[in-house]
C-alpha cells in the first residue's frame, strides 16, 4: 500500500494541508496514528481520492454532514444505488426550493429598482422605504389611503 505525508496527500488532492486537517476534525477523513518513532503520520493514497470526492460533493452543494452520509454509503457494501439516488434527489429538491426563493428575491428587487426614480433626497427613496416598511404594513397603508378617498 502506497503512503504519503499530509503535505503530499494535500498536493495530490489539490487542497491545502489545513483542509486535510479540517476534514479530519469533521470526521470525513481518518487521521492516521502518529508513529511511535516520532516521525510523520502517513496517509494511504486513497485519502487523496476521498478528499477529491469530498470536494466534488461540496461543489454539487452537499453539506459536510450530507457528505459524511455519502461517504458512509460509499463504504457500506450493503448500500444500494437507490440510497445514493435518494440523497441526490433530496439535494436537488432543496436546490429547486432555493432557486425559486432566489427568483422571488430577483423579482422583488427588479420591482423596487423599477419604481425608484434614481435621484432625489434619501428621505423619499422608494427602495429604503420598501425595506423599512414590511409588505403587510404597505398593504395596510394603501388600504387606509383608499378608504380616505
Amino acid at each position: 500500500m502506497k503512503t504519503m505525508t499530509i503535505s503530499k496527500i494535500a498536493k495530490e488532492a489539490g487542497v491545502g494541508v489545513e483542509t486535510v486537517r479540517f476534514y479530519e476534525r469533521k470526521g470525513l477523513v481518518d487521521q492516521p496514528p502518529k508513529p511511535s518513532s516520532g516521525g510523520f503520520r502517513v496517509y494511504p493514497i486513497e485519502t487523496a481520492e476521498q478528499i477529491r470526492f469530498i470536494r466534488q460533493a461540496q461543489e454539487l452543494g452537499f453539506s459536510l454532514h450530507e457528505i459524511k452520509e455519502l461517504l458512509a454509503l460509499r463504504t457500506d457494501p450493503t448500500t444500494d444505488c437507490a440510497d445514493v439516488r435518494e440523497q441526490a434527489q433530496t439535494k436537488l429538491d432543496e436546490v429547486k426550493r432555493k432557486v425559486a426563493q432566489m427568483k422571488g428575491i430577483q423579482t422583488a428587487l427588479e420591482k423596487l429598482i423599477a419604481a425608484c426614480p434614481g435621484e432625489g433626497a434619501l428621505q423619499v427613496c422608494s427602495i429604503i422605504d420598501a425595506i423599512e416598511t414590511p409588505e403587510t404594513n404597505r398593504t395596510e397603508q394603501k388600504n387606509k389611503e383608499g378608504e380616505k378617498s
